[in-house]
């Protein structure tokens, strides 16, 4: 997949003018996944490029940066779903306080039609665009085709689990505790990624080593508290775990706020500075603080029997 900061790199990929799929894409849930593959579907029928554009950073970091969401996803996690679905080309483009200003019927003149020289663009619904978000997805349709005869397709929002899915509605999920109903929604499972990074080594102590991650600021943390999980070591296959993800309040209360990680088969290998990405599959309990080691140790050893009952019958571990 082509990955660029600039649309001008669109007219030099081959396939002539782009089917454009457009707008954030935090986490690439269900909704966007039928934008995309509304874009796909018409691409490959048409044998056009099938692109997707995006920006980074979030918009709200820009407009309203005290109500920036928590992201669900970091411009490389968002750019490995687009790969999985099919994408051919993902433009990143920069999105800073001069963007912020273009008027909607510009940005369809100078981005949309003489920057990408799309023949074709896929919203969802709800998408708004342009200064003070005042172009909708009707809008770009009127302006696409007056601008260049830019056809737009408006693709219905997804209903599912009792309510329309959004990254708002997501992250609600996972502050809840809620894994499960986060991976309904996303169509795929949750998940940190990051380096591994020592630890305090108390894991092995008591016969629990564990691989450490700091999560990445800004981006959404599921609810403290133990979960199982499936984890994979720079794109390897799926090994299933169980984890800690908070302060750990027995070692101490004031430790730093960490994903601690230990791999239900052992790890076999030295993991520091190796990148790790954890799927979280279910919450089994909250995080509390034990009285000594021992108990720790104890509760440990059933929280990981609990973890194995549900992810090695899934054939994964």
């Amino acid at each position: 997949m082509l990955r660029a900061d600039a649309l001008e790199a669109l007219t030099t990929a081959g396939g002539g003018p782009p089917f454009l799929a457009v707008g954030t894409f935090d986490g690439v849930h269900r909704g966007h996944q039928a934008v995309i593959q509304a874009m796909l579907r018409a691409a490959r029928a048409d044998g056009a490029l099938a692109a997707v554009l995006t920006f980074v950073p979030h918009p709200l970091a820009v407009l309203r940066p005290e109500q920036a969401p928590d992201l669900l996803s970091s411009p490389d996690q968002r750019a490995r779903h687009l790969e999985t679905l099919g994408v051919d080309a993902l433009v990143e483009l920069r999105f800073d306080a001069a963007l912020a200003e273009v008027a909607a019927v510009t940005f369809v003149q100078e981005y949309l039609c003489r920057r990408a020289g799309a023949r074709r663009a896929f919203v969802g619904a709800d998408f708004r665009f342009g200064a003070r978000a005042a172009g909708t997805a009707e809008t770009l349709a009127v302006l696409g085709r007056q601008a260049c005869g830019l056809q737009t397709g408006i693709v219905p929002l997804v209903r599912a689990e009792g309510g329309t899915i959004s990254s708002t509605r997501i992250r609600k999920a996972l502050a809840d505790g809620r894994p499960g109903l986060a991976a309904r929604l996303l169509g795929h499972p949750f998940a940190l990624q990051g380096r591994v990074v020592p630890g305090e080594r108390r894991g092995r102590t008591i016969g629990f080593p564990t691989a450490n991650l700091v999560p990445t600021a800004g981006l959404a943390c599921p609810a403290a508290g133990v979960y199982a999980v499936r984890c994979r070591i720079e794109g390897g296959p799926w090994l299933a775990g169980v984890a800690n993800l908070g302060r750990n309040p027995t070692t101490g209360p004031d430790g730093p706020f960490q994903l601690e990680v230990h791999l239900l088969g052992g790890f076999g290998e030295d993991l520091y500075g190796r990148d790790l990405e954890v799927a979280f599959v279910r919450r089994l309990r909250g995080e509390r603080r034990f009285p000594d080691l021992e108990a720790l140790k104890a509760q440990i050893a059933r929280d990981a029997a609990r973890a194995q009952r549900l992810l090695l019958p899934s054939g994964c571990g």
